[in-house]
Order: C-alpha cells, then structure tokens, then sequence
C-alpha cells in the first residue's frame, strides 16, 4: 500500500492561512486560561507544535493558554481526558494521526469513540518522518539496515512513542514495504523512544522530524531515509524512501486541534480563527519550519472529511499488517 501525502487531498491543501477569514467570529470570547492537552510526553513532536501556537493563541485570546502533558495508552489517557471535559472551549486537545485515525483500530476497549466524542476546529501541521539509527550500528545507508535486518530476521528493534502512535505506524509500513522481521519496543512518548535509540536500547526509529531534528543536527543519531515525498530543506542531504528504493514506505504524520463534541458553534468558530491567525503568522511559520513541520489550517468541515480518509487508509494498514496491541 502507498501512503503519500496526495492522501491530504485538496480539501486542506487548497486552504490558505488567512487568519482574517474567521478571526472576527463573534459571540464568544474565553472567560478563563484554556487548558491545552497534548496526549505525549513534553519534548516530542506534537508538544514542540502545540507549544508553539499556544504563545501566539494566548495573545489573540486574551487568555493563558496552558499546554498541559498527560501521557500514556497510546494517547489514549490525553484523548479521555479532553472528552470528558466541559464543551465551553476551555479545554483543547493537540490530537494525531495516531490518536484519531489509529488507536480506534487497535484498542478493543477504547472507551470512547473520537470521531464521535470530539468535535474538529482545525488541522495544524504535517510533518515527514526520519529513520535513525543507533551509531554504533553497522550500517551507513538504508540499504545497509534492511541488508543487516534480514540477515539477522527478529534480532533489531525499533522504538515508537507507543503502540498505534505515528511512529509505530510508520515503522510497520517500513517494515511492510522493505519485508523485515524487527521487534517493536513501546514507550510513553517519542522522547524516551529517541533517547534508548541513542543509547542503543533500541537500534532505530522512525521519528518525526521536529522531535528528532536536534539530534540529528548534533550527530548523535545517523539518519538514513526521510519519508516524505522529497528531500527535506532540514536534512537535504538524506534520500527519500522512494529514492532507496522503498517508495510503499512513503508516508506523513500530521496533527489537529480538537474539542469536546457539543461546543457550540460559535466557539469552535472563535477558536479555528486563533488557530488560523497562529498558522498564518511568519514567526509561527518560521519557528515551525525549523523544527520539521508544515504549519497547515483548515475548516472544521475539511478537518472531518480528512479524518474520515485517514482512518479508512491506516485501518487497512492494521488489517494488513496483523497489527495488535497488547
């Protein structure tokens, strides 16, 4: 299967980020600081993001806007949390492609349903994955891993911010696409995961970009593959997967702003205007760029609609892959 970021789809990509086109909505405006979970450990990917357009939030808002850590199940206890929170627009959640399109397929006892239990204000960026190794590996391209992977089937291991996590999930299209037996190594979050891939606890990774960027640029991972559709201004020097020869590995992760399902109208439309005006500002462009992402806006609508193909697509990846989780 081909996973590209075609699966975006004109729906988002079309989108500009003009903050002026719903900035103004009128009848709401938050009586309190706003509480903005981030279902991941600090540090990874989408906490860099969140962290980012909640300073830029807090000033369009009138009111803090406070990123607020709480990890585990895959997401999951972040997600619940939000769900059960009050539907004012006090509380938002920085969700995935893991926690909204990935998770339903894996977890037999998800307590909830997010396509149901939450309701979209906006996508926020997309972001390619790298895939690093420990550097006392034995290899120097990706050509060489999947060589060594197979010549020693079940004996590597990669790590991922946790089972149904992006990083998980791009992990087993690699190893779909190259026909490798490697052992996947749950952990709460992709900062953890990155730091046992540089001590060698683990032999691999495939991160996202943003979060592993640092260490990339500071020499103590090697990154073999990127797995966006081209090279990365970031890493220009790294090929695509398409370029070593694995172009069914191929694949983004991305990121939205969601909030309990029944907040009214008027709030989410309040909310999608400072999301918009973060996302359409330079400094949040810039500072997002030089981490890894691609600061992407959406409508609602549009953000429902790309939700509903994405779980359509990595449903097929679980069923293909026997993927479960423990």
């Amino acid at each position: 299967m081909r996973l590209t970021r075609r699966g975006l789809g004109a729906a988002l990509l079309s989108l500009p980020l003009l903050p002026e086109a719903r900035a103004a909505a009128p009848g709401w405006r938050p009586s309190r600081p706003l509480r903005f979970v981030v279902p991941f450990p600090a540090g990874g990917a989408t906490d860099v993001v969140a962290r980012v357009l909640a300073e830029h939030m807090s000033a369009s808002l009138g009111q803090p806007v406070v990123v607020e850590n709480r990890t585990g199940s895959g997401g999951n206890i972040g997600m619940e949390n939000v769900v059960h929170s009050a539907p004012d627009g006090h509380t938002l959640v920085m969700a995935t492609t893991g926690t909204l399109t990935i998770n339903p397929y894996l977890y037999s006892t998800m307590s909830f349903d997010p396509r149901q239990s939450l309701a979209p204000v906006s996508m926020t960026f997309t972001t390619d994955h790298v895939l690093i190794v420990n550097r006392a590996l034995p290899v120097s391209t990706a050509q060489e891993l999947v060589a060594l992977a197979r010549s020693r089937p079940g004996s590597l291991s990669f790590g991922s911010a946790g089972s149904g996590s992006s990083t998980h999930m791009v992990a087993e299209l690699f190893k779909l696409a190259a026909r490798l037996d490697i052992q996947h190594v749950p952990y709460r979050g992709s900062a953890p995961a990155l730091n046992d891939t540089i001590a060698g606890n683990v032999q691999m990774m495939l991160d996202q970009l943003p979060s592993a960027i640092g260490q990339i640029q500071a020499g103590v991972v090697k990154v073999l593959a990127i797995t966006g559709p081209r090279r990365s201004r970031l890493l220009p020097e790294v090929p695509t997967m398409a370029e070593i020869g694995l172009p069914a590995a191929e694949a983004a992760s991305w990121g939205a702003v969601m909030v309990p399902a029944g907040t009214p109208e008027p709030v989410i439309a309040t909310l999608n205007g400072a999301l918009l005006a973060a996302l359409g500002n330079g400094t949040v462009q810039e500072r997002l760029a030089a981490a890894g992402a691609d600061a992407r806006g959406s409508t609602p609508e549009a953000l429902t609609a790309y939700i509903a193909s994405e779980s359509d697509k990595w449903s097929r990846v679980i069923r293909e892959g026997r993927i479960t989780v423990n």
